[in-house]
């Protein structure tokens, strides 16, 4: 299942980054346009100024001429004598230079020369920077500052705004889940504007509008077929009875009624499962009743004999300890005839064993088998395995929805032996002793 965030989350996210990036892309357009514009300004201002130095002191040669600015320092020599300039400037020409060197307080201090040279004059300017570079680490530190703030306040405004983007969400399904657990549909349309969510609520209204329907029809529907199909089973019942307790039946004749009366137990039982799978509904006795799992099994032998004919089949029933279900022996009835019935059709020779204890009936027989990738799917609805003639493929697939119903466990695997072994697991429920 592919991980996704939940929607809250993803909109606070989104918001936060979208305003932190935003913010820092201001951030690093306002210093990179601050940078250059000081740049050019300063070095065109430089630049400018000690043009007007070299004129000024063309026009006054004096020694003691002072220029009229105290915040650049400037030196201007004879072209081609460099006794008194700098050793690090001597070999600069004519430009702009970013330089450093020693300050009287020991630091390395940045600053910018601007070199004039023509066949007369070589005029020097120097501009210290260290103020521009205070200032620069203090616009950054107060540009990081804002981003920091603008970044916390967009993920609180985006907490904000998911929270009043959401609200109608969560409201819708906080209601929706309310009605899942009490069972009882409710409107939803009301509690919510005409919006988005509006619009949900009201498509969730008409689809519960139409389950409850169908799920009312189907329970009604249940009902009458459980009815309908009672009546004349409870007929065909009453009326074998009858005719077994007449004197002058053949032992052929009471044979067949006895059939007759397995079949009738099975079609009862097989209705009520059925009916219990369409609830989806436990219907385990409430007055702690529990079914004897040996002794529906020895019923369901019985009534599936008849598969066996005169196949040469040795059937075994062991009873390794006394197991109870806490469920319908009905329930139980129609898993173990399936698991049983199966073994006893599609086993031509040999043995059927059904064993009974520790929690579990299992079912071995020595029929064609299956292929242990197969297993698993015969529980699938339709599925059947080869080779074992007709079928819809249906009763596996009952016998894993009752287990899911009541918590069991079945399962199918191939016999080391030869043929196949079904497994159904009810827990550890013994008798008490």
């Amino acid at each position: 299942m592919r991980y996704r965030r939940r929607l809250r989350s993803r909109i606070i996210i989104s918001f936060a980054l979208f305003g932190l990036g935003l913010t820092a892309l201001f951030a690093v357009a306002t210093i990179y346009l601050r940078t250059r514009l000081e740049d050019q300004l300063i070095n065109s201002t430089l630049a400018r100024e000690l043009q007007h130095f070299v004129d000024f002191k063309r026009e006054n040669p004096e020694e003691n001429a002072q220029f009229p600015m105290s915040l650049i320092s400037f030196q201007i020599v004879r072209a081609g004598r460099t006794a008194t300039v700098p050793l690090a400037w001597q070999n600069f020409g004519p430009g702009v230079y970013d330089v450093e060197d020693i300050g009287r307080e020991g630091k390395m201090r940045p600053y910018r020369l601007v070199v004039y040279k023509d066949q007369d004059f070589w005029a020097y300017l120097r501009f210290d920077l260290s103020t521009q570079k205070l200032s620069e680490r203090q616009l950054l530190t107060a540009i990081g500052a804002s981003v920091f703030l603008f970044g916390i306040l967009s993920l609180l405004v985006g907490f904000w705004l998911s929270s009043r983007v959401m609200s109608p969400v969560i409201e819708l399904a906080r209601r929706v889940r309310a009605m899942s657990r009490s069972g009882k549909p409710e409107p939803l349309k009301k509690h919510f504007a005409n919006d988005e969510v509006g619009e949900l609520a009201s498509v969730l209204d008409d689809y519960s509008t139409r389950l409850t329907e169908m799920v009312q029809r189907d329970r009604e529907f249940n009902a009458d077929v459980s009815h309908e199909l009672r009546t004349p089973l409870s007929v065909i019942a009453s009326t074998t009875e009858l005719l077994q307790a007449s004197p002058d039946l053949s032992d052929k004749i009471s044979e067949r009624l006895k059939r007759i009366e397995r079949a009738v137990r099975q079609s009862t039982e097989l209705i009520d499962a059925l009916l219990l799978l369409s609830r989806r509904e436990r219907q385990a006795p409430t007055d702690g009743e529990t079914t004897d799992v040996a002794k529906v099994v020895d019923q369901v032998v019985d009534a599936q004999r008849p598969h066996v004919a005169n196949k040469p089949i040795d059937v075994r029933v062991e009873i390794e300890e006394p197991l109870a279900a806490a469920a319908p022996s009905s329930v139980v009835a129609v898993a173990l005839s399936n698991l049983i019935g199966n073994a006893f059709k599609y086993t031509q020779a040999g043995e059927v064993i059904v064993t009974v204890g520790h929690g579990r009936v299992t079912v071995e027989d020595s029929g064609p088998g299956i292929k242990a990738e197969d297993a698993e799917k015969l529980f699938e609805r339709g599925v059947r395995g080869t080779n074992v003639g007709k079928g819809g493929g249906l009763g596996l697939a009952i016998v894993r929805r009752l287990c899911e119903l009541y918590g069991w466990t079945v399962s199918l695997a191939p016999r080391p032996q030869g043929g196949a072994t079904a497994t159904l697991e009810f827990g550890r429920q013994t008798w008490p002793s």
